[in-house]
């Protein structure tokens, strides 16, 4: 509208082919994460292509997979720009063709058996069914539909370990159809899910750690989930679990601090350490995961302070040299979060000792649209201190010039005395012992 004011959108939230912010970005299958608005790509598969609009590569499938962190991040961008964030279709989607008598006999059956007092039975049905889920989006709905999904919660409480990774790992399955998301939060799953999470076998937890992180990505569930005791006990899975462990917590953890109001939470539950660590390490495992949830923390007051704490410049340097370009992009965001508020003189200064104007030059001429705008504006900030500092330094000067012209000093006159070739011995006042 007229009195709004002109907003740039980024072109990483724009649809190669319409050009327009997504509303539903998805991802096609050429392992590239290639992303496009489904209704767009929809039409180009529709028109008989099979390969890929951007970069020609064939497809292995026509399977669309949504990118929910994409979807995330432009509702976030959206709100700090203070715009409405675009709406998905309201179309229903295709129909899913209805259980077989036959399908829906046998998940009657497993959940019979979800029900009977022998542990045995109880492990094996929650077994079959977390395999059915994870065979086809068919499943994931008929299983659902039969009234699963309260049955599943009550075995997260059980004492079996197996039994209760089968069960979690069953919900993770039906929570990726977007239809059951809905169902499992309006059935209270997220305090159970949270104590699998803090108290599970370790395939239990990552799991855990994986549906919470799939029913996130919708905004309002953002909320309900910060409010459960979910990120401190995804904060120790990131510290202490196996390798998938950790990257299932830093995705959870990414999406949920999505919203502003878990951000503090994240912060105060320890993980600005855990993440400066994973920075700093030099096998660069989890790099991506924790320089996005970096940059994410860093636009919030105590994360900010968080990171300064770390001493965090010369990793952040170093990465706009030599990263990857998403990690280029973010460690400049970090910084030019570091580089305002009270510290910035700080920042700024040691920024300077460890060499960040080349880095920034060149991430400003051949990064990311977003790097280039973060480093744009950092370089801004440096040469204004950069300028600063001399005229600083020359201001000083002249006024030493001024002192010594008014005050000039008179040479010193030191009046030495004699001092003797060799002084007495303090010895020879004492008796010799024999």
């Amino acid at each position: 509208s007229g009195d709004q004011k002109s907003v740039i959108v980024p072109d990483e939230f724009r649809c190669p082919i319409s050009l327009e912010l997504m509303k539903d970005p998805v991802i096609v299958a050429t392992g590239q994460l290639q992303t496009y608005e489904r209704s767009c790509i929809e039409k180009w598969l529709a028109s008989g292509h099979h390969t890929c609009p951007t970069t020609q590569q064939r497809m292995a499938n026509t399977t669309l997979t949504a990118n929910y962190v994409l979807r995330s991040l432009i509702s976030q961008w959206c709100e700090t720009n203070g715009i409405e964030a675009p709406k998905r279709s309201s179309q229903p989607n295709k129909p899913m063709p209805a259980c077989s008598s036959s399908e829906r006999a046998n998940i009657d059956a497993l959940l019979s058996k979800l029900c009977s007092p022998d542990p045995e039975e109880q492990r094996s049905a929650a077994a079959e069914l977390r395999l059915l889920a994870k065979r086809n989006a068919h499943n994931r709905l008929c299983i659902a539909e039969a009234g699963a999904i309260p049955l599943l919660l009550s075995l997260l409480s059980s004492s079996d370990l197996r039994t209760q990774e089968h069960a979690v790992t069953a919900l993770l399955n039906l929570s990726i159809h977007e239809d059951n998301k809905a169902s499992i939060m309006s059935s209270g799953a997220v305090p159970s899910v949270v104590h699998v999470l803090k108290n599970g076998s370790m395939e239990a937890r990552e799991n855990a750690a994986a549906t919470l992180f799939s029913l996130s990505v919708v905004d309002e569930y953002k909320v309900m989930i910060g409010g459960t005791g979910a990120i401190p006990a995804l904060v120790v899975l990131l510290s202490e679990g196996s390798q998938r462990g950790k990257k299932d917590a830093a995705a959870a953890l990414f999406n949920l601090c999505i919203y502003q109001g878990n951000k503090g939470r994240a912060i105060r539950a320890g993980l600005v350490p855990l993440i400066m660590g994973l920075v700093t390490n030099p096998t660069g495992a989890l790099m991506d995961e924790a320089m996005a949830i970096l940059s994410i923390l860093s636009s919030h007051q105590e994360g900010k302070a968080a990171i300064g704490a770390a001493e965090p410049v010369p990793a952040l340097v170093e990465l706009l040299g030599s990263g990857s370009p998403r990690n280029r992009e973010n460690a400049a965001a970090v910084m030019l979060h570091l580089c305002s508020g009270e510290q910035q003189l700080v920042h700024l200064a040691r920024a300077h000792e460890c060499g960040i104007m080349v880095p920034l030059r060149e991430l400003a001429l051949n990064g990311t649209e977003r790097g280039k705008r973060k480093a744009v504006q950092l370089l801004e900030r440096m040469s204004r201190f950069v300028v600063q500092q001399q005229e600083e330094q020359e201001s000083n000067s002249r006024l030493q010039a001024t002192v010594a012209q008014v005050f000039p000093q008179a040479p010193e006159q030191v009046q030495e005395r004699e001092i003797p070739d060799q002084l007495e011995s303090p010895a020879s006042q004492y008796p010799t012992l024999l």
